[in-house]
């Protein structure tokens, strides 16, 4: 099978924020199956001297496999487009949109998309009443972070300092939002098509960050036993989100659907898990999409790219 490129494939991980280890365990994994597939790959941690490591290793594109702050923000994004080094994934404005939790709600409603209710608050604001019509149970999170790092679910009034404080350990503003009662779905997209929709069933009741990478403590159902009606609607859905923040590549789409079957969309990941049990990768195999395939898949988002430069790069 022909290569995308001949180029070296700079694979980045591991990078500075709460999503290190995991960073680290992506990024492996698919610098792996490049080298499977033929690529002239390295892999290559991402740390203050990044710039000078991409020019030393002669890295020509970047697969991002970089997690949280830092590296699915918007940041890294720009960096490699002011080196002009074609990246895979989404770039700057939609990486930095969908880390922000409360915009990305924002951009969603004005266009019809279901969100749960919610507001952002500041730390400095922590201690004011909640508005009207929130009652328990309610979900705090940090507006910026991934991996359910500093998630709580706060059933009574008495633990939402404790939520708060979980919260703000990860940034000064919080995401409350009210507790959507039901099933937890996800619906990866790659290169703009919809991959088969995934359920997520945490054995503790809650998807929490040692739910995600404790191995046995959730069960998965890749594609998920649901209607294909709502299957659909939750593809639809998903795609619409994609498109919304002007996503590329691949992102996952995190869903709850209320006792009524009602879908509400949770957040945009515009750089998903990549270990091999990961969701995205997980709902590739329900397409029947191999592991080596789906990354190189991901890397046509960065040759995309590279050509989509190619005019300015001959301007005088």
């Amino acid at each position: 099978m022909k290569l995308l490129t001949t180029k070296r494939v700079a694979v980045l991980m591991g990078g500075q924020s709460a999503e290190h280890e995991i960073s680290i365990r992506s990024g492996r994994a698919v610098w792996t199956a490049l080298i499977r597939k033929g690529y002239d790959a390295i892999p290559l941690e991402v740390d203050s001297s990044v710039v000078g490591r991409l020019r030393e290793v002669r890295g020509q594109i970047a697969f991002i496999a970089l997690h949280g702050p830092g590296g699915e923000d918007g940041t890294i994004q720009g960096l490699l487009e002011v080196l002009r080094i074609p990246y895979t994934g989404s770039g700057v404005q939609a990486c930095a949109v969908a880390m922000d939790k409360a915009m990305t709600k924002i951009l969603l409603e004005q266009i019809g998309i279901p969100v749960p209710r919610g507001f952002a608050l500041a730390e400095r604001d922590r201690r004011k009443p909640l508005p009207k019509g929130f009652k328990m149970p309610l979900v705090v999170k940090p507006v910026s972070e991934g991996s359910t790092l500093g998630i709580t679910i706060v059933r009574k009034s008495r633990d939402l300092k404790k939520g708060f404080e979980a919260a703000f350990a990860y940034g000064p503003t919080a995401l409350v939002e009210e507790y959507i009662d039901g099933r937890e779905l996800t619906v990866g997209i790659l290169n703009d098509k919809p991959l088969p929709v995934v359920e997520i069933i945490p054995r503790g009741g809650f998807y929490d960050f040692a739910a995600k990478y404790t191995p046995g403590a959730t069960v998965y159902k890749a594609p998920a036993p649901l209607p294909g009606r709502t299957a659909k609607l939750l593809q639809a859905l998903a795609l619409q989100s994609h498109h919304r923040l002007g996503c590329k590549g691949a992102t996952r789409v995190d869903f709850r659907l209320d006792r009524k079957g009602r879908p509400f969309v949770l957040e945009i990941n515009t750089v998903p898990g990549m270990t091999e049990t990961s969701l995205l990768p997980m709902a590739a195999k329900a397409a029947r999409l191999s592991y080596e395939d789906m990354v190189e898949a991901i890397l046509q988002s960065a040759i995309d790219r590279e050509t989509g430069w190619a005019p300015s790069r001959n301007r005088g």
